[in-house]
């Protein structure tokens, strides 16, 4: 880590929180310097890039700033610091390294690598297959029983995906996703099927991207969604966020397919519309209707078959459209 890294991870207040994504969210220091309510929601977020570097953007007023080795700092790099409370003194010390760097040193252009270690799933967890053969208690049976129960009534089907249960305590009531890349398990997700938080227990590493392994040679497409379930729904990919890193965009983009983006019908989901302007990818938000909020509820109401074809039929390639649409989802109601 660099100094500018560490002046910057040394700012960060001790009230935050790190998404699956790898990003580390807390309240962002920027709304109220630019006339914006305060942020009382954690919308701030910051990427530290493993090869140097960060990314800083306000999900809330969509301030943003960052820095690579072999540039300088630019005005709003300067004021993020500045609201995060550094003083002048210092932020001029980071400024004369960012340019001894610039000046000094020779700028490498590293590729960035996407090397994932795997990783162990929670304790007696088995695919649901394998659990359907085997003897279990009464209580054990119960619970297996409501989680083949939860995927039909979100209208999965079971060889969708490898789909894992474990009847340890705190996942007996969780479906488990197992994260794979190259074949082999690198994380999971456990989804709650009842009500109570947490809703999600994940185990992500940065720049994973969902599902990307069944993304396949003889695919002319790629659709990336949000969530782990819209993805499954039409055999699609998922940031597992609003807003895909930038070894995610380079993962993606190393499928050398066409990309598209179905966001979810909601304020969140303009910030991916906002992704697919920056990396050229079309963009599809088909006219379901109004309580459909995502793949997996179109794919519930309607069917596989007929979601996807509907994804594909609503392509958009316009830039002017898309950004039309992007301003709607930003007005929608959360």
């Amino acid at each position: 880590m660099n100094e500018i890294q560490a002046a910057l991870v040394a700012l960060l207040p001790s009230k935050k929180k790190q998404t699956p994504s790898g990003w580390t969210s807390f309240n962002a220091p920027c709304c109220q310097n630019r006339g914006e309510r305060r942020d009382q929601r954690q919308r701030g977020g910051i990427l530290i890039n493993p090869a140097g570097g960060f990314q800083y953007h306000c999900f809330n007023c969509n301030f943003k700033a960052g820095w690579t080795p072999g540039h300088l700092l630019t005005a709003n790099t300067k004021n993020m610091f500045r609201w995060l409370g550094l003083n002048e003194t210092d932020l001029g010390k980071l400024t004369l390294y960012a340019l001894k760097i610039k000046d000094d040193q020779p700028v490498q252009k590293t590729q960035q690598t996407f090397d994932l270690v795997e990783k162990d799933l929670p304790k007696m967890c088995l695919p649901l297959a394998t659990w359907a053969n085997e003897k279990l208690d009464q209580e054990q049976e119960k619970d297996l029983l409501e989680i083949f129960k939860y995927l039909v009534n979100r209208g999965m089907n079971i060889d969708w995906y490898p789909w894992h249960w474990s009847p340890s305590p705190g996942y007996k009531d969780r479906i488990i996703l197992p994260f794979y890349h190259n074949g082999k398990i690198v994380g999971y997700t456990g989804r709650k099927i009842t009500e109570g938080k947490p809703k999600y227990l994940t185990d992500a590493q940065p720049g994973y991207v969902f599902n990307i392994d069944r993304q396949t040679q003889d695919k002319k497409f790629v659709i990336i969604c949000e969530g782990q379930f819209d993805a499954i729904a039409i055999d699609g990919c998922a940031i597992m966020h609003n807003e895909p890193n930038s070894v995610q965009v380079q993962r993606i983009k190393s499928l050398d397919k066409e990309v598209i983006v179905v966001p979810d019908r909601d304020r969140a989901g303009a910030t991916m519309l906002k992704a697919a302007i920056e990396n050229d990818w079309s963009v599809s938000m088909p006219p379901w209707e109004s309580d459909i909020k995502d793949v997996a509820d179109a794919v519930q109401r309607y069917g596989r078959l007929y979601t996807l074809t509907s994804i594909l039929y609503y392509k958009e390639t316009n830039k002017l459209k898309i950004e039309i649409s992007k301003n709607k989802l930003k007005n929608a109601q959360t």
